[in-house]
């Protein structure tokens, strides 16, 4: 097998998980698609890396994540900067439908438990591969998702009562 043929695979093994990872961390199709294949860009540039790599997917899914990160970064960047001396816009109103309101859920946390909850439930990788992702202990991801768990309880509570 060559390394064309190996990376094909490793694509569309892993493509569709990777673009839900980048999708619930976004919360746009269109970016998330975009951050996935910026991701197997940077994959294939390293391929030797990545095919060396324990799990090739998991290189991958570090590489997304530090995608969506880095956009998130510049765009509150660039927010900050465009707001000075202006009122904050109203918010976008909230989506409908239980799904729907599981993701805006998810996008309301922090950044950091958002990824965490994102890698661990979305794309069900075990605790220590979420720390190593993320570069954190596994004593951090397992109270980042303890704590995101109870915000989105709460936050899913109060979409119930609201949709009630």
């Amino acid at each position: 097998m060559t390394t064309g043929d190996w990376f094909a695979g490793l694509y569309q093994g892993s493509y569709r998980s990777l673009v839900l990872t980048a999708y619930a961390l976004t919360g746009d199709l269109g970016e998330a698609e975009e951050i996935t294949q910026e991701a197997f860009v940077v994959a294939y540039g390293r391929r030797h890396r990545v095919l060396r790599a324990d799990s090739p997917e998991a290189w991958i899914r570090t590489v997304v994540v530090n995608l969506a990160r880095r956009r998130w970064r510049r765009r509150a960047m660039l927010d900050r900067i465009l707001r000075r001396g202006h009122a904050d816009p109203d918010p976008p109103p909230e989506p409908t439908g239980e799904h729907l309101d599981l993701h805006a859920a998810i996008r309301a946390l922090g950044r950091e438990h958002q990824a965490a909850v994102v890698l661990h439930y979305l794309a069900d990788l075990p605790v220590d591969e979420v720390a190593s992702i993320l570069d954190v202990p596994v004593g951090t991801v397992k109270s980042r998702l303890s704590r995101a768990r109870a915000a989105l309880a709460e936050q899913l509570r109060e979409s119930e009562v609201d949709h009630a």
